[in-house]
């Protein structure tokens, strides 16, 4: 009897742990003013992008997500898709990026009609270096603002779903990013 209860305080411990250290990871992301992370990643439109490839040339927006095919996701999906001429209207590059499979963010960029590509990151190795991951093993919704020299200017933490195109477009005005 009293060798179970050991093992289930134990086990019991573990899974606290597990959880400590998943929400400490989330935690120690990147701040304004640190360089984002570079990444490799495939997204919905078929080609592989990095975020160096964008460095001196443009700035960049990541709106993470925490998984396909659910309510708010669909909404933020459609929101910047319903967004699409104001956000081109500015000379960045911007994505959606989840942890879901390549084949799930393209199938979901597909029924959705987003213009833009979503990154997919299975392994979440971006979203942990980013600091997006939450205890569930899915991003945080949180867009990341990052200037042309690779810098980031701004963390949105707050995004909602139903206004995240407008809010992006907004955000993107107030720092003062290019206009095409």
């Amino acid at each position: 009897m009293h060798h179970k209860l050991c093992r289930r305080i134990s086990l019991m411990l573990g899974a606290i742990t597990a959880t400590i250290v998943l929400f400490t990871q989330s935690a120690m992301g990147l701040e304004v003013g640190a360089n984002a992370a570079d990444f490799s990643l495939q997204a919905s439109d078929g080609n592989t992008y990095t975020l160096s490839q964008f460095i001196g040339e443009k700035p960049v927006v990541i709106a993470f997500f925490p998984k396909a095919f659910t309510g708010g996701c669909t909404i933020q999906c459609k929101a910047l898709r319903d967004s699409a001429q104001e956000i081109q209207s500015f000379d960045v590059a911007y994505f959606m990026a989840s942890v879901d499979t390549l084949e799930t963010n393209t199938a979901f960029a597909l029924e959705h009609q987003a213009g833009f590509p979503i990154l997919a990151d299975p392994s979440k190795e971006m979203s942990t270096a980013y600091g997006v991951m939450n205890a569930m093993g899915v991003n945080n919704r949180w867009t990341y603002y990052i200037d042309a020299t690779g810098a980031i200017v701004k963390i949105d933490k707050e995004t909602s779903p139903a206004t995240a195109g407008e809010l992006l477009t907004q955000t993107m005005e107030e720092l003062g990013f290019p206009i095409k």
